[in-house]
């Protein structure tokens, strides 16, 4: 083997481990960002292990107290019953206040299901708008609407997310074709 041809292929293999051995790897694909904090994400080419933290939560974790402490909602559309756990937050309160509640709602989209609630919720303490994640529980404050998400929505000002569907909420409702009508009462 030539000198030349040994230099280019020292070259190209220090070359690729540079790149494989600092754990470079391809963007992250849209909605990436809700990946959990505590996922853990192997380095390409190094076998090692990288945390992957969610930049929404900027590393906030919720301690077991505020866990217990959550406020729980029943939500009944028709023969089905569901439950949502709600953030701790000004609007979350509101709607409670409110509650119990009867809600007609309509279908946006094929991703969520949205009703007009008989006042509107504070927004003390929140963003201009969210990117609510699939089973999500929110609220539209231009349309003063509770909002159940079975589909991906994308970030839009006046979105408030209040807490989240649980179980398989989302993909029941997401088989209920137009509009409902949810009976919305605290825990």
């Amino acid at each position: 083997m030539s000198l030349r041809r040994t230099t280019l292929a020292a070259s190209v293999t220090f070359t690729l481990t540079a790149v494989l051995g600092t754990g470079c790897v391809a963007p992250p694909r849209a909605g990436a960002d809700r990946i959990p904090a505590d996922h853990q994400s192997t380095v390409p080419g190094t076998g090692a292990q990288s945390p992957i933290s969610n930049p929404a939560d900027d590393g906030a974790r919720e301690s077991n107290e505020e866990l217990e402490n959550l406020m729980q909602i029943q939500i009944t559309i028709g023969d089905r019953t569901f439950t949502a756990t709600l953030r701790d937050s000004a609007a979350a309160k509101d709607l409670v206040a409110q509650l119990p509640a009867t809600v007609e709602m309509v279908d946006h989209g094929g991703v969520e299901k949205t009703g007009r609630l008989s006042a509107p919720l504070s927004l003390e303490g929140q963003p201009d708008g969210a990117d609510p994640d699939v089973g999500d529980l929110g609220y539209y404050a231009p349309g003063h609407d509770l909002v159940l998400y079975y589909g991906d929505q994308s970030y839009f000002p006046g979105i408030v997310v209040l807490g989240r569907l649980d179980g398989d909420a989302a993909a029941q409702i997401s088989a209920m074709d137009g509009a409902v009508t949810a009976t919305v009462e605290a825990r």
